[in-house]
């Protein structure tokens, strides 16, 4: 029933008035969203991604940065990081001497008690080299004659005289390029010229972090940090230091373990030059999963040119025990409580290291990756 006028019709009415047959929309109520088009619409996985995608590419950019401004200032890098490392061993020592002497004379005493303990290793080293520098030339050469003889037999067959002539080749690639290697040894006078200097930097840095590392992280907390984020700051410097110090202690424990055992069997195996070899199994077992088989390799070397065939199979049988020793019984018992992280974790981040800065980077990409996960955590929020 129309009202006054008509001006009470249904809108189908008008519509049907004005001989159109337009279809009548329900009025949209206020607030409510417009229907979105099909190519507006995004999988929520897809805006996950994305969000996650743009937030990784920052990191990547200043994690590249980092390490742009590391490589520019290495020196000093590696100085600090010498640093805390002795910090890290020496620290325990000094605290029990300080119980008994003054701060600083306690630095003093360990500090100058393990620069004459590494000396005198040195020069263990060089004494025993020295003494058997003549019967390691006679040793060499007997060997380098068996191992040019059993290379003669099956399945190598190589003919007689292949490694004179591997030798001679050798020793005219040096006369041939005699200015090159002149150069390179230049270049290496000022390699070591920096390794002293960045030894004395460490030196330097450490005494201030043994004596005085809490009054001067105090500082950095109080001076250079607004009040808010100064728990975060002590949470997280806490945990990176908890985990920094307990993978510097485990891993000299590993190491030390690996060359007492490698010296042993180096010493029942009677292989020329045991206890350089072992020394260089310690250093060489501070770049896990991949140090020791290196260290290991060379043995293997001296054992083929000095005892032959049989001695180098048993430093080989030796590598692989090594190897499952270090890593399913010395790592797992002595490194869990400071550092957990997984094998294929440790093997990105000593490859990934190694590209970036070379054995340096192989070096400290385990303890940095371990550091940074230790920080995540503890700044990750608790939930209640």
């Amino acid at each position: 029933m129309a009202g006054a006028g008509g001006r009470s019709r249904a809108p189908g009415a008008r519509n049907a008035v004005r001989g159109t047959t337009r279809p009548t929309r329900a009025p949209r109520l206020p607030g409510r969203p417009r229907d979105p088009s099909p190519g507006a619409v995004v999988v929520p996985a897809l805006r996950i991604a994305a969000a996650y995608a743009w937030r990784l590419i920052v990191l990547g950019i200043v994690v590249y940065g980092v390490f742009m401004v590391l490589g520019r200032f290495q020196l000093i890098a590696v100085a600090l990081f010498l640093g805390l490392v002795i910090t890290s061993v020496l620290r325990p020592v000094t605290d029990v001497l300080g119980r008994l002497l003054p701060r600083p004379l306690a630095v003093a005493v360990s500090l100058v008690g393990s620069i004459c303990l590494f000396f005198g290793l040195l020069a263990l080293v060089g004494n025993a080299v020295a003494q058997e520098s003549a019967t390691l030339a006679d040793e060499f050469r007997g060997g380098i004659h068996r191992i040019e003889v059993w290379l003669q037999r099956p399945p190598f067959r190589l003919g007689p005289g292949a490694l004179s002539h591997l030798q001679q080749q050798i020793v005219g690639y040096i006369q041939a390029h005699r200015s090159n290697l002149a150069s390179q040894a230049l270049s290496g006078f000022g390699t070591l010229v920096e390794l002293v200097t960045g030894g004395a930097l460490a030196l330097f840095a450490s005494v201030f972090f043994i004596n005085s590392g809490e009054r001067l992280w105090a500082w950095t907390s109080r001076e250079l940090l607004p009040a808010g984020a100064r728990g975060a700051w002590e949470r997280a410097g806490h945990a990176a230091w908890r985990t920094f110090a307990g993978y510097t202690r485990g891993i000299i424990i590993v190491a030390a373990t690996n060359a007492v055992l490698v010296g042993i069997a180096l010493v029942v195996l009677r292989v020329p030059l045991a206890l350089p070899l072992t020394l260089l199994e310690f250093f060489a077992a501070f770049v896990p999963l991949v140090g020791s088989p290196a260290a290991l390799g060379v043995a293997t070397v001296v054992a083929l040119a000095g005892r032959g065939p049989l001695t180098a199979v048993g430093v080989l049988v030796l590598i692989v025990v090594i190897g499952q020793l270090e890593g399913h019984v010395l790592h797992p018992l002595v490194m869990s409580w400071a550092v957990r992280l997984h094998p294929l974790v440790v093997a990105v981040s000593v490859i990934a290291g190694s590209i970036v800065a070379g054995v340096i980077g192989a070096v400290v990409a385990v303890p940095f990756v371990s550091v940074v996960w230790a920080v995540l955590r503890a700044l990750r929020p608790t939930p209640p």
